[in-house]
């Protein structure tokens, strides 16, 4: 049995709703019949096993309505319980999917657009256009894509208005690129409504620009469409998607009368050097902006002076344009240059820091004076032997029953306290030896203090 797959188109202008408009039939058996109808009605064929329908309606207009050759009708609530239909609400349209529709006329009751008829989908391709070989991070890259029915163009302006391209860049985890394990980076999506960077609107060709901001290394890029309409994919072979050709060397000033110096070195085996321009701008640590172009030049690298404005931080913003070594003309972004001058050490005076009302109380206590530890063992030492020396004379006095002699050297020029000897026993005590009156020691003479026990 034949399957046929027919698409409702319903388009044009914002009219009123009283005006009808034509429909028509195209069947897809090989000869083309078309079928004048009124009051928004169509013919499906008995061999028809799937119809996908799609109405263009005033936008915000609530869904339309079907109504079947046995005058019931279907709303768009009817597909969570039906299973033959599915109906896509969108904000403009309806998309409709019947499975085995019942034949005879149809009708559909709403805010349908003018100029209306009915197409069959054929084999519905998506065709982009190859990747420039040589690419590097920061390059605005421009791609055209185009939907083709049969291997021709679109003409259906609306059909173009609800398909959206995407682009997407699918690591291939390589482990001698950067990017290994990156995983997939969606990068944009086109439209063919003529805005942004699509060139004319509806004219079936999606065009579109965006930039490689992600990470250098091998990427697949992949493009595809995906409505409830239908869904095609286009996988690109992998490229390798380079680090910006452009090196930056910073000499900064040694005296605060010069510039500093940012040396812009080009890579010969990416780019033309002579054909190269650089434009950007430079932002200062005090807010001020500086705008600069950088022309044309044989030599292979480019000096930008930059204000000496002391310690801060500095940022110089970079386009580059220009051709690569295949002849390509390129457009891209260089990401930001930043450096930064550490603000200088400054002696800062110590602030007093004030004194809480706990440590002024503490403050006004008095303070007992700290004891050395060499006093305190010399006053231990004399108390020692102070007790030593008491002990002593009592023992002296007390169990030996001995007199204290205290022995006062006499000097030569005192012979009258010379004690003559008035009985036998009678001596004087020299030191510690026993002489009579008669003799005298060399050291002199000495008074005896001590008292016999017959004249105390």
């Amino acid at each position: 049995m034949r399957i046929y797959l027919a698409v409702l188109f319903m388009f044009a202008s914002l009219l009123a709703y009283s005006e009808t408009p034509d429909i028509t039939i195209l069947e897809r058996d090989g000869v083309s019949n078309e079928i004048p109808l009124l009051d928004n009605r169509f013919r499906i064929d008995h061999n028809v096993d799937k119809i996908t329908l799609l109405f263009f309606r005033a936008p915000g207009a609530p869904a339309v309505v079907l109504v079947r050759p046995d005058g019931s009708k279907i709303y768009s609530i009817h597909s969570v319980k039906d299973e033959s239909l599915e109906w896509f609400d969108e904000i403009s349209y309806d998309l409709i999917i019947i499975d085995k529709p019942m034949p005879g006329p149809w009708q559909v009751l709403g805010q349908i657009l003018r100029d209306s008829r009915i197409m069959v989908l054929g084999e519905i391709e998506l065709a982009v256009d190859p990747l420039p070989p040589l690419l590097f991070r920061g390059e605005m890259l421009k791609v055209n894509g185009r939907v083709t029915n049969d291997g021709k163009p679109i003409d259906v302006g609306y059909f173009r208005d609800v398909v959206t391209l995407y682009v997407e860049f699918v690591s291939t985890n390589n482990e001698q690129y950067a990017n290994f394990g990156a995983g997939t980076q969606s990068v944009t999506e086109f439209k063919d409504d003529g805005r942004d960077f699509d060139e004319r609107p509806l004219d079936g060709i999606f065009t579109g620009e965006f930039k490689l901001v992600f990470p250098a290394g091998e990427w697949q890029p992949e493009f595809y469409i995906e409505t409830p309409i239908l869904k095609r994919r286009v996988v690109k072979d992998p490229i390798v998607i380079a680090e910006p050709p452009f090196n930056f060397e910073l000499q900064l000033a040694d005296d605060e009368e010069f510039e500093h110096e940012l040396v812009i070195k080009l890579n010969r085996e990416i780019v033309k050097p002579e054909t190269v321009i650089l434009q950007g701008k430079i932002l200062y640590p005090n807010g001020e902006e500086q705008l600069f172009t950088l022309n044309e030049a044989e030599r292979f690298y480019r000096q930008l002076q930059i204000k000496n404005y002391d310690w801060g931080r500095y940022s110089i913003q970079l386009s580059a344009f220009g051709e690569n070594i295949n002849g390509r003309e390129f457009m891209a972004s260089i990401p930001d240059y930043n450096f930064e001058i550490e603000r200088p050490i400054e002696k800062v005076p110590e602030l007093i820091k004030p004194i809480s009302p706990a440590e002024l109380l503490k403050e006004s206590e008095p303070v007992e004076p700290e004891t050395s530890p060499v006093l305190l063992i010399s006053i231990v030492v004399v108390g020692n032997l102070v007790v030593l020396l008491l002990g002593w004379l009592v023992y002296r006095v007390f169990v030996q029953n001995k007199p204290i002699k205290f022995s006062i050297p006499l000097p030569a020029s005192l012979p009258f306290l010379k004690k003559k000897s008035q009985t036998d026993d009678d001596e004087l005590v020299v030191g510690d030896e026993d002489v009579t009156d008669e003799g005298d020691t060399d050291a002199g003479d000495v008074l005896n203090l001590s008292m016999s026990d017959d004249k105390r």
